[in-house]
This record gives C-alpha cells, sequence and structure tokens, in this order.
C-alpha cells in the first residue's frame, strides 16, 4: 500500500493532498446564528467581562497604593460584574460554536472556547475570594488573581480576535448597504 507522501510525490492534480477541514461544504458558512440586526451578541457582550477584569485588577492596584476601602470595595464589584457578564457572553458565545458548523469545524475556536473557560474560572474565583472580605482579600491573593485574570483575558481576546479578523468567524460575508 503505497503511502500518501508517495501519492503525492510525482502526482498529478487530482492526486494532491488535500484538507479535509477547509474542504468541508461548511467551512466558510461562518455568519452569526446569535445575532441582533446582524451583530453577533457574543461580540457586544464581550466588552464588558474585558473592561471589568482590567477594572479590578486597576482597583486593585490604587486600593494597594493608597489604602482607601473604597478600592477594594471597587475590586469586588468589578470582579463580580467581570464574571457574571462574562457567563452571559460564554453563554452566548457557547451556543454560537455549538450551532454554526463552521465555527465549530476549526481548531482555532476550540482554542478560544477553552481559554474563556479557564478564563471564567479565574474571575470566578477572583470574585469569590473577595466575597469572605474584600479589603483583606486583595493583599495579595486578589492582586495576585487580578493580574492573572487580566492575563488570561489578553490571551483570550487575541485568540478572540484572530478568528474574527484572520477567520471573520461571527461576520456577514454579504455586509449591509
Amino acid at each position: 500500500m503505497a503511502s500518501i507522501y508517495e501519492k503525492s510525490k510525482g502526482s498529478t492534480k487530482d492526486d494532491t493532498l488535500v484538507d479535509p477541514i477547509s474542504a468541508h461544504p461548511a467551512f466558510n458558512r461562518t455568519e452569526s446564528q446569535i445575532a441582533v440586526a446582524g451583530h453577533p451578541i457574543h461580540a457586544m457582550l464581550v466588552a464588558f467581562p474585558i473592561a471589568l477584569a482590567m477594572c479590578t485588577l486597576g482597583a486593585d492596584g490604587f486600593y494597594w497604593w493608597t489604602g482607601d476601602v473604597f478600592w477594594a470595595r471597587a475590586a469586588l464589584w468589578a470582579s463580580g460584574m467581570a464574571f457574571l457578564l462574562g457567563v452571559a457572553a460564554g453563554v452566548s458565545g457557547t451556543i454560537e460554536l455549538l450551532m454554526v458548523r463552521g465555527i465549530r469545524i476549526r481548531a482555532a475556536s476550540w482554542t478560544h472556547f477553552v481559554l474563556a473557560v479557564m478564563l471564567l474560572s479565574i474571575l470566578g474565583a477572583n470574585w469569590g475570594y473577595r466575597l469572605t472580605g474584600y479589603e483583606q482579600a486583595v493583599l495579595p491573593w486578589g492582586l495576585m488573581l487580578s493580574l492573572f485574570a487580566a492575563g488570561f483575558t489578553g490571551l483570550t481576546g487575541w485568540h478572540g480576535g484572530k478568528l474574527v479578523f484572520d477567520y471573520h468567524i461571527g461576520t456577514s460575508s454579504t455586509g449591509r448597504d
């Protein structure tokens, strides 16, 4: 039995290797199915947990710098809302991932999904840790969790942006005039 390499070595155009993923009929159908007036809900929601995760880090830094309890309380609220709005964004993104075959078929979509679930775990841990005493929770563990969350936010966002900008995931192929 000849290997794939041997077949393709001196082959004609009919024998060339084809990527089965990109050859799939649904590969280029990646328009959002969870949208309002053509605007993907996941893309609209992710801005909030991203901003709030960074606000939590900023509030922790200000608490460390000033010692003002206001910043510890602000970090509690920001971390809680980052987690809750992150769950909402995650639900819409998961539904989109499972409903749209052109998204589901790509490995990069699953990488973004796994990173997003990990980020939600960090955001939830950061918020949960603060619920027992927000002022005592900031230093050192709250600040470290906020730094970790900020790093994961960047990593998850990078992969999400790659899906949108490189693969046009969730965008309309026809546009609107």
